[in-house]
């Protein structure tokens, strides 16, 4: 395989391909709610217990949590695409989170509800790279929440929980 530039586009189906969990990044400064979707989301370090999202650099979310220095990840569940469909919505963030029930974590931060579990965080690092921020925060608070089949993205598409709670992906666009 040589090396040469990698076409955007092919990069963004082979990227569809790779199954990803579905969250809402959220934060507070201010009196001023920020959310966004993400699926760039993982485990650092288990000592001491840490994260990373990665978010485009023009978010309007970024400065709320600069401001707080804390962000929370709040885990979907299956039956919550409209939350995640809202949240990746670009509209201003007042907006996203009319009627949408929450309640605070320790540090003011908007923790949704129903949700798989949330983990609060403080900002330890912010590192710019191409067009995104990886934000790494070491977790200060988690909540557990509700047993229940995960939201999950693939080949572009959310996977439908069935009855049982079992997940189905979306098929090949071949199939």
């Amino acid at each position: 395989m040589p090396d040469g530039p990698v076409d955007p586009a092919a990069f963004r189906g082979l990227m569809a391909r790779w199954a990803t969990g579905v969250a809402v990044v959220t934060a507070h400064h201010a009196g001023q709610d920020a959310g966004l979707t993400v699926n760039a989301f993982l485990s650092v370090s288990l000592r001491p217990p840490s994260v990373l999202v990665s978010l485009m650099h023009d978010v309007d979310s970024l400065p709320v949590i600069a401001a707080s220095g804390a962000f929370a990840v709040n885990v979907l569940a299956a039956d919550q695409r409209g939350l995640s469909e809202r949240f990746a919505r670009t509209v201003p963030s007042a907006e996203k989170f009319l009627g949408v029930p929450v309640h605070r974590g320790s540090r003011g931060t908007p923790l949704l509800n129903g949700t798989l579990g949330a983990l609060e965080c403080r900002r330890v690092a912010a590192t710019p790279q191409f067009d995104h921020v990886l934000l790494v925060g070491e977790v200060v608070g988690q909540e557990l929440g509700r047993d229940a089949p995960p939201l999950l993205f693939f080949r572009s598409a959310y996977a439908e929980p069935d009855p049982d709670g079992r997940v189905t992906l979306p098929r090949s666009p071949r199939s």
